[in-house]
């Protein structure tokens, strides 16, 4: 296994690293705060956090196990070579079970809070369901050769295209709304953070290394990073462009629309009292 041929890149990568770990998980906590508070979740797709919670348990699966696993770790190396490091950091395990912890909390709120009208679209259980099928075929596929490096790959494989679709409903959703209420911009916006984190920690081994293989030899990083910031770029768009928050009043903290200032007292003709003939 390799080692860091510079000691400040490597204080820089465990730098960015630990950022992008305390960016991300504080991330889900605004959302998780405001659904609190509003004891409402409605705005915020469900479908969102059904995609949001298979992503992270199957990159959960992909980090603990290429982490601590000496098997697939060595299978890692014969593929890519000894010289090369394990693209998967403590704060990667950390973050990944931190994030199943908080996306199930989240959907737990869902069956006590209001939600209107809002339900979980028969395409996203058809897809979670697929998906899970899918990763226990493989599972039974790689159990008699032991092939641990491929099957974990299949678990990034499979968060890499929960992270591509799961923003989707989101966005749809803000879009047919014309409104972002009830999604936590706080969210997005440390979600961005953990991305740029994210991946200059990657591009920092990367560096160090003279190597671009933990790359693409963790795509699924790779992927994370680029697909989260893409989005969030939409969502900041959302939010603060297309779709702004109405002002609240100070007083009750209750919509007010600038469009429609309505005089206190209405000086039409129509409502003016006649007068009286002597």
């Amino acid at each position: 296994m390799a080692s860091w041929n510079s000691f400040p890149l490597e204080i820089t990568y465990q730098t960015l690293g630990w950022l992008a770990f305390v960016s991300w998980s504080i991330s889900f906590y605004p959302q998780v705060i405001l659904n609190f508070r509003r004891k409402s979740v409605v705005g915020l797709s469900l479908d969102f956090l059904l995609l949001n919670l298979t992503k992270h348990s199957s990159y959960l699966i992909y980090n603990t196990v290429l982490y601590f696993s000496p098997a697939a770790q060595q299978q890692y190396f014969e593929k890519y070579g000894h010289e090369q490091m394990i693209p998967v950091a403590a704060n990667d395990v950390a973050f990944s079970i931190h994030a199943v912890v908080l996306t199930a909390i989240t959907l737990f709120q869902v069956f006590i809070y209001e939600r209107g009208t809002q339900t979980i679209s028969k395409i996203s259980i058809g897809i979670v369901s697929v998906v899970w099928l899918f990763a226990a075929v493989c599972v039974f596929v790689a159990l008699p050769s032991h092939s641990w490096l491929w099957l974990i790959s299949i678990f990034n494989f499979i968060q890499v295209s929960m992270t591509v679709i799961k923003y989707i409903p989101q966005a749809v959703m803000n879009f047919m709304r014309k409104s972002t209420e009830g999604f936590s911009i706080g969210n997005i916006l440390l979600d961005f953070t953990g991305g740029v984190a994210n991946y200059g920690q990657m591009a920092t081994q990367s560096i160090d290394q003279n190597s671009w293989v933990n790359f693409y030899g963790n795509i699924g990083k790779t992927l994370l990073s680029l697909v989260s910031i893409f989005f969030d770029i939409l969502f900041m768009v959302q939010h603060y462009i297309l779709y702004r928050p109405k002002k609240t009043s100070g007083i009750n903290g209750k919509a007010t629309d600038k469009g429609n200032n309505d005089p206190l007292i209405d000086s039409s003709d129509d409502h003016q009292p006649q007068a009286s003939n002597v």
